[in-house]
Formats: structure tokens, sequence, C-alpha cells
């Protein structure tokens, strides 16, 4: 990994910046700007979400969080990624709230919903991010496939399609939802 040069963000530069209407992840010290999604990414995340939330919370297992929360993966030049969704078990979360900041390191579970405006490279660029930083399961939604992909590591990757199960195995244990649900027209 390279220093930081003079010109690198910093994690802490970035939770600064005064909004300009734009959202922003840090990528080894360099903002990258971040399109908004359109609706159909909207509309899956938001179904996912109805799906995980209510059973996290019912279950006790931790917290889920959604869009704009960011989680600083590195340091020295500064990684801060935001996920579509993200599940942080219950034995991680600090007794009392922490300063405002972003969450040090990956949460246990991470959902990017791929936009039409994401390349390939973009994609696998953050799934492997996630993986470096910890994270123990990323699940990426392809809305125009109909597919999720779930990644444990970069080798133990399954591709899911409409008429499968998506499961939260030992990271999530217990829940499950049928993909027809996040893709409701398939």
């Amino acid at each position: 990994m390279t220093a930081a040069t003079s010109t690198s963000i910093t994690a802490e530069q970035l939770l600064r910046m005064p909004s300009d209407g734009h959202r922003y992840e840090l990528v080894a010290g360099e903002l990258q700007q971040m399109v908004p999604a359109g609706w159909r990414h909207g509309e899956i995340a938001g179904y996912l979400d109805r799906w995980l939330n209510p059973f996290v919370a019912q279950h006790g297992l931790g917290r889920v969080y959604i869009a704009d929360t960011g989680f600083l993966l590195s340091r020295d030049p500064d990684t801060v990624r935001a996920p579509d969704i993200a599940f942080i078990r219950k034995e991680r979360m600090p007794a009392t709230p922490p300063q405002e900041a972003f969450w040090p390191g990956a949460p246990d579970l991470v959902v990017e919903v791929v936009s039409p405006g994401d390349t390939f490279r973009e994609v696998d660029e953050k799934v492997q991010d996630w993986l470096r930083a910890g994270a123990a399961m990323v699940w990426v939604v392809n809305p125009t496939m109909r597919t999720v992909t779930v990644y444990r590591s970069p080798i133990n990757v399954k591709t899911l399609t409409a008429q499968d199960t998506l499961s939260g195995e030992d990271v999530v244990p217990g829940f499950e939802c049928p993909l027809r649900e996040i893709f409701p027209d398939s």
C-alpha cells in the first residue's frame, strides 16, 4: 500500500466536509463521488431491508444500517465505504455510543445493490475492500440479472437466482429470504 500524499483526504476531513448535495466514498485517500441510485436500486434495497431489519431486531442479533453510513476500512491512506445495507453483530456493538465518526472496520454483513452505471471492476473492488477489512459476508444484488452473489472470501462465492432463498448463514443466524420477494416481478 502506498503512503498518503499531501493531497490525500483523511476520514476525519471527509466527515467534516460541508454537504454539497452529493454522496462520497473515500478510496485510498481520494474522494469518489457516488451517483444517486435509480428507483429500481432503491426499491430492491428497500425490499431487502424490510426483511432483514425486523428479523435482526426481533432476534436481538445486532443493528442494521442503511446507505450513507460510512465504514472506515483502512488508514494511511484512508478508505471509507458506504454500503447500501450493513449489519453489525450485537457482540461488536460498544457498551456506550461512540462519538460521531465512521464505524471503525467492516460490518459483519455488507449488501451492495448494483446500479446501472456500476462497472464489474468497481463492484469487485468494493467486494474485495469489504472482505480485506474483515466483512464475514458480502451480498451483491444484481437487479438486472435478478441474482445475488454471496461472497464469504475471494474464492468462496456462490450466485443465487430469483428461485433461490438467501440465507444469513452463520452471520445472521436463522435469516432467510426468498429472492422472489426482493425481485417481485420475477
